[in-house]
């Protein structure tokens, strides 16, 4: 408890936005309503003010001396301030990143803050996840419903750079070759669909989503150049997400194909013709488009908030298949005929 009370003096404690205060008596606060994430505290009937002062605005010292002007002693109000705090419900506001952005963007990304927060039970209010999202450069390939849905959802979860490139659906089976992987735009923008950006830097896109019908040579261009890719597609009423490759260290999308190709010896066949483009009209309708989307958005989320974390995508892809609207993992493993994997071992 030392240790919590150290912490919390160079704090400005605020409750967790996104929690809701409820009393379940007259002497019973509770902070949060779903059970796994609320907390109640007893013995607040002559301390409910206390609740209204951890906004952020003055420091443990502060809010004493506020609690004082109401008759709660300092021990009181430090001993709750604990509680609430080792229980997950107080954070440390934001203040710094709340002043770096501008006031609209500020509104539009307090959702944002609120939800890494209470998420990953960070005690910083989400300050760090955000700043990781503001400095992310993510190219989305794919200008289809799930493509474009994932940008404009990544845009909005506070990425800083997003970028859309690829051949709208039903435009003709020739296409130029790859954009050149360049510098991204000024943090915060995106660039209008099908934008290239000019390669006058070595920085790449931290992660690069593979969409639909894809050109089939990018994987094997983003192999090379060791950038991270993640492949998602909907079609003939089934959605997948998946596999998230990091080359050198995942099973890439030749691996899959090569496990294909195993159990049904006319895949390299099959796969060939897919380079012309997919089924018009697909059978992807708006919700599905949305989930993938959803998905798609999620899991590279995940990638940018969490970079060490192990990932549901890693070595597998999400699968939902109309009707039953339900996500299940399949596993994929780096196939030994591949070789991707020998790279992280030279």
């Amino acid at each position: 408890m030392s240790e919590r009370r150290a912490t919390i003096e160079h704090m400005r404690p605020a409750l967790k936005p996104g929690l809701l205060a409820v009393w379940r008596n007259r002497d019973t606060v509770q902070i949060g309503v779903d059970p796994r994430r609320a907390i109640a505290l007893t013995g607040m009937g002559g301390a409910a003010v206390l609740l209204g002062l951890l906004d952020g605005s003055r420091d443990l010292a502060q809010i004493v001396a506020a609690a004082g002007e109401f008759g709660i002693s300092a021990e009181a109000a430090d001993r709750i301030i604990t509680l609430l705090a080792a229980g997950g419900a107080v954070c440390d506001f934001p203040a710094s990143a709340y002043r770096a952005m501008p006031h609209g963007l500020r509104t539009r990304l307090t959702p944002e803050l609120a939800t890494a927060a209470l998420a990953h039970g960070d005690g910083d209010g989400g300050a760090r996840i955000l700043a990781r999202r503001r400095n992310a450069w993510i190219h989305v390939e794919g200008m289809s419903r799930v493509g474009l849905s994932v940008a404009s959802m990544l845009t909005g979860s506070g990425i800083g750079v997003v970028v859309s490139t690829g051949r709208p659906p039903g435009a003709g089976t020739g296409h130029a070759p790859p954009p050149p992987i360049g510098p991204p735009p000024p943090a915060g923008s995106s660039r209008p669909a099908g934008t290239a950006v000019p390669a006058t830097t070595s920085r790449r896109p931290d992660l690069v989503i593979l969409i639909d019908t894809y050109r089939r040579e990018l994987p094997e261009v983003l192999k090379r150049d060791n950038v991270p890719h993640l492949a998602a597609a909907a079609s003939e009423a089934i959605g997948m997400v998946g596999p998230l490759v990091r080359p050198g260290d995942t099973a890439c999308l030749r691996c899959l194909d090569l496990t294909r190709a195993e159990r049904d010896p006319a895949w390299p066949l099959i796969l060939a013709q897919l380079t012309r483009g997919g089924a018009d009209p697909p059978a992807c309708d708006t919700v599905l488009a949305a989930a993938v989307a959803a998905q798609a958005a999620a899991q590279a989320l995940a990638f940018v908030d969490r970079p060490a974390a192990a990932s549901a995508v890693a070595n597998g892809t999400l699968e939902l298949v109309l009707p039953d609207w339900q996500w299940r993992r399949r596993s994929w493993e780096p196939h030994d005929r591949c070789g991707c994997g020998r790279r992280g071992v030279l």
